[in-house]
């Protein structure tokens, strides 16, 4: 698989870059494979890598009264990691783990920053940055706007299928409400 290829045709949409400087990034990751259900960085630890996800689904989660709630989603063509971890270099309760197998690039952190002291390597955190902001402030506008129902819905249209990849119960995690109440949303579509 041609992982330089697929980096570019992610991340094109936001900013595009020449291949050449793909083929740094993806000379610099390496490809793991990681099952189901595996927390890939623990909470209250340091985040170590940064992730590209080639297959599969990651899930970012805190614990809150011995339970994790679901912070966000990440699946095939995007990158994920305790970034919070990753930029402070200090242990957050974050965790994050595989919700299907999962084919990852992963990167140390030592080479992320590296690469991000390139001109393009500066670029392209930028961009990566601005993008996650707006997405997250989008789904607070939206917690807070949005009634269960309407949430639900948008998810859908965000990412097609992912009632059938992502367990119910994290999914209703990440709207903020019980798994009983996304069966009552689902049932009355």
């Amino acid at each position: 698989m041609d992982y330089a290829k697929l980096l570019k045709s992610s991340f094109d949409p936001f900013f595009k870059v020449p291949l050449a400087n793909w083929e740094d990034f993806a000379q610099r990751c390496k490809p793991i494979t990681v099952p189901r259900d595996t927390v890939i960085k623990e909470h209250d630890t340091l985040e170590s890598y940064f992730y590209f996800i080639v297959k599969g689904a990651v899930g970012l989660f805190l614990w809150k009264e011995n339970n994790p709630v679901c912070l966000d989603f990440a699946f095939e063509g995007q990158f994920c990691s305790d970034y919070m971890s990753l930029l402070t270099g200090e242990p957050t309760p974050l965790h994050m783990m595989a919700l299907e197998d999962c084919l990852l690039l992963r990167m140390s952190k030592e080479n992320y920053f590296e690469l991000t002291k390139t001109p393009t390597g500066q670029i392209l955190r930028l961009v990566a940055a601005e993008v996650s902001f707006v997405d997250k402030q989008r789904q607070q506008i939206e917690l807070l706007t949005k009634t269960a129902s309407q949430r639900y819905h948008l998810l859908l249209q965000q990412f097609p299928n992912i009632q059938n990849r992502i367990a119910q119960h994290h999914i209703a995690s990440y709207l903020g409400i019980t798994p009983q109440s996304l069966s009552r949303i689902k049932r009355d579509k």
